[in-house]
């Protein structure tokens, strides 16, 4: 496969899976601002890494304005519009590669996303606009899941999604964490109300998910445990890391060699599988996804070095 080709699966995955984070990051800061009153326009922010660039253009920004920068602004490469825009163009250079459910799926939400976006905003209902991108993109991502052939197309494409993935539920935990328990400690966290866990939860779309596993009420503890340990949640930590380490094997099968990248995501992979939520407390959580931050970060640049040519 042509290295360019390969950079474009691969970024169509990490597009896609944006997309349906900020969605479900904008969504879960509504409902919270709406139940306590508070402004989650900071918190958010830090989480997309965008707190100087945002408040450098709105000094006084709030939530409202933060989500119309978040979901609307085309001159914000990681909004909503900007993130399908840039899978569109990358699944439009590799229509050969993706079937005719995937692409039109996506040409579709585009068009209607844009549409409303250039419509008139002070009519636009931005809940139900946020709303339909989260589900759409779902929809999009069931499709390649039930339609595309498995090949190394296939695996590239996985591999964009689960690495975006794995970055976003670690720096939503490493934020909102230290937000509600500012020391890091999960006695100091138990002070927090339900609602704010709740909003934690919802931001990876696990508040069913954690009742139906711990049938408890909601300990900072198991947030922890769920959000970053578990491999049978889809959007843990551990999850991504273990899918990405999968596709990263069928691709070294099919081309008959290993690099540094190989390497790297299998130890990333294993410092997950084998770690206990305990052993992270002690070593600080903060201190611990920081430091996961910074090894997926390298990863990611490492499969650009050895795959994509970046």
């Amino acid at each position: 496969m042509l290295s360019t080709t390969a950079r474009n699966l691969y970024w169509l995955g990490r597009y896609l899976q944006r997309a349906e984070s900020t969605a479900r990051l904008l969504e879960a800061s509504q409902r919270m601002a709406l139940q306590s009153g508070a402004d989650e326009a900071g918190t958010a922010a830090s989480i997309f890494g965008m707190r100087e660039d945002f408040f450098a253009r709105y000094p006084d920004g709030g939530l409202e304005h933060f989500v119309d920068y978040m979901a609307l602004d085309e001159t914000n490469p990681s909004s909503l519009l900007g993130s399908i825009k840039s899978a569109r163009d990358n699944a439009r250079a590799e229509r050969n590669n993706l079937t005719s459910d995937v692409w039109e799926s996506l040409n579709g939400l585009w068009l209607e996303a844009s549409a409303q976006a250039r419509g008139n905003r002070n009519g636009l209902d931005r809940g139900a606009f946020i709303d339909a991108i989260k589900k759409q993109s779902v929809m999009i991502a069931g499709a390649a899941q039930s339609t595309l052939l498995r090949d190394d197309a296939y695996n590239f494409l996985l591999l964009g999604t689960y690495l975006e993935r794995a970055d976003n539920t670690a720096r939503i935990l490493d934020i909102k964490f230290h937000r509600l328990s500012p020391d890091g400690s999960p006695d100091g966290a138990d002070k927090a109300g339900y609602y704010e866990w709740s909003e934690v939860l919802a931001c990876i779309g696990a508040l069913r998910t954690y009742r139906r596993v711990y049938r408890t009420r909601i300990e900072p503890f198991r947030v922890v445990e769920l959000m970053l340990l578990r491999r049978d949640l889809p959007r843990s930590v551990h999850h991504c890391l273990w899918q990405a380490d999968f596709n990263l094997r069928e691709l070294a099968d099919r081309y008959g060699s290993r690099g540094e990248a190989d390497r790297q995501c299998g130890e990333l992979h294993a410092r997950l599988r084998y770690c206990r939520t305990d052993h992270v407390f002690e070593a600080g959580l903060h201190t611990f996804l920081d430091n996961l931050g910074t090894s997926l970060q390298c990863l990611s640049d490492e499969i650009g070095r050895q795959f994509l040519f970046e």
